[in-house]
C-alpha cells in the first residue's frame, strides 16, 4: 500500500457513498485507476465491507456503556463469545489484556435496559466479575483506524 491507498481509504472512511469519480478529482488519478486500486483493497482484505456510522440516540439507544468482563477462566471464551452474538445491545466485544478479559460496548434504551443486559450477562456460565462505565458524551466515534503514511512513502 502506498500514499494514494491510504488517501482513498481515508475518504472512503469519511463517506462510504464516495464516487471513484470524486476520488480521481481529490487525488488527481484518472477515474479507472482510482476503481482499479479500490478493487485491489477489496480483494486484499484491506477493505472488508461498505458500513455506516449511526447515531445510537437518534435510533432510541439513549444509553451506551462500556463493560469490562472477567472470565474464571480461559475455558469459558468460546462460549461467552457465541451468546453475546445474539445480544442486540452487545454492539461491540474486544478481547483484551489486563485485568478483565473482555471489553463489552453495550447500547441501551434505558437504564433498566442495561441492569436486564447486565444481569443477563452476569448470569453466563464463567462470568467472573463485571465494571460498568455509562457513557456520557461521545468525542469521538470512528470506525477503524487508517495509518497516516510516512512523508517519504510513495
Amino acid at each position: 500500500m502506498d500514499r494514494i491507498d491510504y488517501t482513498i481509504l481515508k475518504l472512503l472512511q469519511d463517506n462510504a457513498r464516495e464516487t471513484a469519480s470524486s476520488i480521481s478529482k481529490k487525488i488527481h488519478l484518472s477515474v479507472s485507476a482510482v476503481i482499479e486500486r479500490i478493487r485491489k483493497l477489496e480483494e486484499s482484505g484491506v477493505i472488508k465491507q461498505y458500513t455506516i456510522i449511526v447515531d445510537e440516540q437518534k435510533t432510541g439507544y439513549e444509553l451506551t456503556a462500556l463493560m469490562e468482563v472477567s472470565l474464571s477462566n480461559p475455558k469459558y471464551y468460546d462460549n461467552f463469545s457465541q451468546t453475546i452474538q445474539e445480544m442486540e445491545q452487545v454492539v461491540s466485544c474486544y478481547y483484551q489484556t489486563g485485568e478483565f478479559d473482555l471489553l463489552l460496548k453495550i447500547a441501551c434504551a434505558s437504564s433498566d435496559e442495561l441492569d436486564q443486559t447486565h444481569r443477563q450477562i452476569m448470569s453466563l456460565d464463567g462470568v467472573k466479575d463485571t465494571r460498568t462505565h455509562v457513557v456520557l458524551k461521545n468525542v469521538k466515534n470512528i470506525y477503524s483506524a487508517i495509518k497516516k503514511p510516512d512523508a517519504g512513502q510513495k
